[in-house]
């Protein structure tokens, strides 16, 4: 029996495996087998979240592996609407540096064999990934980014690989020549689990690196995971300064048409 709820929620990305000091730990079940890990849950600014390692709270599982679905269904368990889901991402632009942060509104799955679905019959369900990320949210994000003056970019389309592995120089040049800003490892299917749940999803990524290094600039290398680390060290503390400021001022009840994501979806 679940004795805790939470009305946003954030999973924490590769660097970002603990948050909410004083935290209730809640072991949620799902019907889709265990979540990473057990889910803190503590008040932040006045609201109630719930906080989730992806990874586990040691980076035991790689992006594959991943359970996205018990994971976002034992958000919606304790009642989480809001979805937060900051992640390390490599840059494929030149004008995006490590340090800097997107703000996700598009995606492009490149992943293979991931459950990616809660209907997989007889109900049927076809919902609208066109605008895959919260319009409220994203807007709300990028006005603390501004007032706490960080580099960031509003808008931004991140390539989803499957991984662990990191890409080749051709698979790079491939993506930011077809105008991608960034590329991850996580970011599908959690978004478009959390449409189909009718949740509210944020990404905020973080430049950690430039992926297989920049074309006429032999000097950047490609990445290392020692170097994404490194990096993350170095800033994640913005991302907890972000989610501080950002979370109280969520509204209540949303504006945008997130939470009706399967109205006229079902076939």
């Amino acid at each position: 029996m679940i004795t805790a709820s939470a009305e946003i929620g954030v999973f924490g990305g590769s660097g970002f495996y603990a948050w909410l000091a004083g935290a209730t730990q809640v072991t949620v079940e799902t019907p889709y087998g265990p979540p990473s890990a057990p889910i803190s849950v503590a008040d932040v600014g006045g609201r109630r979240v719930a906080f989730l390692p992806r990874h586990g709270p040691r980076h035991t599982v790689p992006a594959p592996g991943v359970n996205y679905r018990a994971n976002v269904w034992a958000m919606h368990e304790l009642g989480v609407h809001r979805i937060i889901g900051p992640s390390a991402v490599g840059s494929l632009q030149p004008d995006l540096h490590p340090g800097d942060l997107v703000i996700c509104d598009q995606f492009i799955d490149r992943t293979t064999g991931r459950s990616d679905t809660y209907y997989q019959g007889p109900d049927v369900v076809h919902v609208s990934a066109a605008d895959p990320y919260c319009p409220e949210l994203r807007t709300l994000a990028g006005r603390v980014a501004g007032d706490q003056a960080l580099r960031f970019r509003p808008t931004g389309t991140v390539v989803v690989v499957q991984g662990p592995r990191f890409s080749t120089r051709a698979e790079s040049r491939w993506y930011g020549r077809m105008g991608w800003d960034i590329v991850g490892m996580t970011q599908y299917p959690e978004v478009i689990l959390a449409r189909e749940l009718e949740m509210c999803y944020l990404n905020l990524s973080l430049v950690t690196d430039y992926d297989a290094g920049l074309e006429g600039a032999p000097e950047i290398g490609a990445v290392q995971a020692h170097d994404v680390m490194r990096m993350l060290a170095e800033n994640i503390a913005r991302v907890r300064d972000l989610l501080a400021a950002l979370i109280p001022i969520i509204p209540a009840a949303p504006s945008c048409h997130c939470q009706q994501a399967l109205e006229g979806a079902r076939m």
